[in-house]
C-alpha cells in the first residue's frame, strides 16, 4: 500500500506548487558523484548527495504525470569558489587530476550544457534520472 503522505523541502513545495499551476516544468536538483560513490572523510556530504539523489528518483516518480520532470545532475570535480582551497594545493590538484581520465577538472560552463538539456523538451522523457557528468571519474 502506498503512503499519501507528502514530505517537501521548503523551497521545492514553492516549485511544486509553482509548476502545478504553470502545467508543468522542470527541475535539476544538485547532487554529486558523491552521490554514487564514496570517499573517506566526507561522509556527511556523501549521505546528502545520495539524499539528493534518492529525493529525485522519488519526487520524479510522484509528478512526472503532473508534467514535471525532476533528475540531478551529479557533477565531478568542478573548478569553484567551493573547490578552489582544493586546487591551491599542488598536491591535491595532482591527485584529482590523475585520477580523471579526462586529465582536467571541470569548468562551471561545462555543467551549464546539461541542465539546458534536462530543462528543455530534448529531455521531456527523463524522469528521475542521475546524470553524471564527471570526465569519466566514475567509469571504472
Amino acid at each position: 500500500m502506498r503512503s499519501t503522505t507528502r514530505v517537501f523541502f521548503p523551497q521545492q513545495l514553492y516549485e511544486i506548487e509553482y509548476m502545478l499551476g504553470a502545467g508543468g516544468g522542470a527541475i535539476v536538483n544538485n547532487a554529486s558523484i558523491a552521490g554514487m560513490i564514496a570517499d573517506p572523510g566526507i561522509s556527511a556530504y556523501v549521505a546528502a548527495k545520495h539524499g539528493v539523489i534518492g529525493l529525485s528518483k522519488a519526487a520524479g516518480m510522484e509528478y512526472a504525470s503532473r508534467g514535471i520532470r525532476i533528475n540531478a545532475l551529479a557533477p565531478g570535480l568542478v573548478e569553484t569558489a567551493m573547490t578552489k582551497p582544493w586546487f591551491d594545493d599542488p598536491n591535491i590538484r595532482s591527485h584529482f587530476i590523475t585520477n580523471s581520465p579526462i586529465g582536467r577538472v571541470a569548468q562551471p560552463e561545462e555543467m551549464a550544457g546539461m541542465v539546458l538539456f534536462l530543462c528543455s523538451d530534448f529531455a521531456s522523457f527523463a524522469v528521475g534520472q542521475t546524470f553524471v557528468i564527471d570526465g569519466g571519474y566514475t567509469a571504472h
